[in-house]
């Protein structure tokens, strides 16, 4: 029997998780997130959490993988296990993979910014291919919240979108083409705040920030998935959780013919994806 844990270190968040084995059955313990101001703070709090509630020793653990952009802060043993650290976008691919069950798909990392990945499977092999990314992420919908509408929270954001009305925010394409036949729907976007209202509430300006930021990940995202003759995008990060986000992916999915999957704890697959990098080479 043996242990393998993954730490992810983010900004002002770290996510670790761990995987059991014993021969060929492997049982991953519940992922979880701690915050804090400074990696290091982040990162000892996030692994005593970890193993105090799973009951794991440290004498009972065989490798500490770790990722993410607080990982370069860590150069020393953590309570004296050595830390091996991971490409970061290996581990969104692996992870995205192993949550959506995949062997071949777009996996997209919508963190602060947003990543994506081309990642395959052959077998025990896993291949991985950065594509690029946008600066357009969490970052952008908390900035530009916090600026418009004086709010800064994900929750609080997620409450206000629930209320909120498009129609006095953007131009659709229903506003400007009444041809019943056009390409896609008359709900998708022709311009984002193109008609921005002087009768646009809070609520209606929360929800499109959140729009915009989800349409432009959306539209890379399916950009990437034509140019690998793919139908299948995989999404991951901390954005997964907004509904508001859900719902513009739905809508894009029936415009674009691409499948955008949301797979159980996507907001996990990049630590999920450090574990797995000890077996799955």
């Amino acid at each position: 029997m043996r242990t393998v844990i993954g730490i992810d270190i983010g900004g002002s968040t770290t996510k670790i998780v761990g995987f059991r084995s014993e021969g060929n059955k492997r049982t991953l313990f519940e992922p979880m997130f701690v915050r804090a101001t400074d990696a290091i703070t982040s990162v000892y709090g996030a692994f005593g959490k970890f193993t105090m509630e799973n009951d794991i020793p440290l004498s009972k653990i065989d490798r500490v993988l770790m990722t993410g952009v607080g990982s370069s802060f860590i150069d020393k043993p953590i309570y004296s296990l050595n830390c091996e650290k991971i490409s970061e976008f290996e581990c969104v691919g692996r992870g995205g993979l192993y949550l959506s069950g995949l062997d071949d798909a777009i996996v997209v990392s919508m963190g602060t910014g947003t990543a994506l990945i081309h990642a395959s499977r052959d077998g025990e092999n896993i291949k991985t291919e950065y594509l690029g990314g946008t600066g357009v992420g969490g970052g952008t919908l908390l900035g530009l919240s916090k600026k418009m509408i004086g709010v800064d929270t994900i929750e609080h954001i997620e409450h206000m979108c629930e209320e909120g009305n498009l129609d006095n925010v953007d131009l659709r394409i229903k506003d400007i083409s009444g041809d019943k036949n056009f390409q896609i729907g008359g709900d998708m976007t022709a311009s984002n705040f193109g008609k921005l209202s002087d009768l646009a509430n809070s609520n209606d300006i929360a929800l499109g920030i959140t729009n915009m930021v989800a349409e432009t990940i959306g539209m890379l995202s399916v950009f990437a998935a034509r140019s690998f003759k793919l139908k299948n995008v995989v999404l991951t990060g901390n954005l997964t959780s907004l509904t508001a986000i859900a719902h513009v992916f739905e809508n894009m999915q029936r415009n674009f013919g691409v499948n955008f999957i949301i797979p159980e704890r996507a907001q996990f697959a990049t630590v999920i994806g450090a574990a797995l990098f000890d077996r799955e080479k």
